[in-house]
């Protein structure tokens, strides 16, 4: 599907998945007030914050893990982070796909998480994308304990 509509501070699509409708959504902001899109968005359709789904990446796990949850605080994580503040509920599932830590502790986390992969981590990921797919479709069909039995 290409994402390319204009609006909430974000691109977006509006497409079907799995036999649900859906909106795949991208915000446009920095990272850190990614929260006002999803509000924005999720405020004009009326989506209920447990049925909007936060795919992000986390440092905490290696490269190509997948770790879901029903919902939760932060976990550091600064995207999420404005999540919560903007929607003021902590309730959405969320899918975390790690990217491993940063090398050395000095080094800048910014680009950390925009560097490239190499080759084999590359591959790792892609795979690891596929089974965020396959836990999204699980989610949205109302069967996230099976996602989370099945991916974590």
């Amino acid at each position: 599907v290409s994402v390319s509509r204009h609006k909430f501070k974000s691109v977006y699509a509006d497409t079907v998945i799995g036999g649900h409708r859906v909106l795949i959504v991208k915000p446009q902001t920095f990272m850190n007030n990614s929260g006002e899109a999803i509000a924005e968005i999720s405020s004009f359709y009326k989506i209920p914050s447990n049925r909007i789904i936060a795919v992000f990446d986390d440092i905490s796990l290696d490269v190509g893990s997948l770790r879901i949850r029903r919902n939760g605080s932060d976990g550091g994580h600064n995207g999420i982070k404005s999540m919560i503040a903007c929607l003021g509920v902590n309730d959405f599932p969320r899918i975390k796909i790690g990217v491993g830590k940063k090398p050395h502790p000095e080094y800048n986390l910014a680009d950390w998480v925009l560097s490239r992969f190499s080759e084999s981590e590359r591959k790792e990921i892609n795979e690891t994308s596929k089974k965020a797919y396959e836990s999204i479709l699980l989610i949205i069909d109302g069967k996230i304990d099976r996602a989370m039995n099945l991916y974590n």
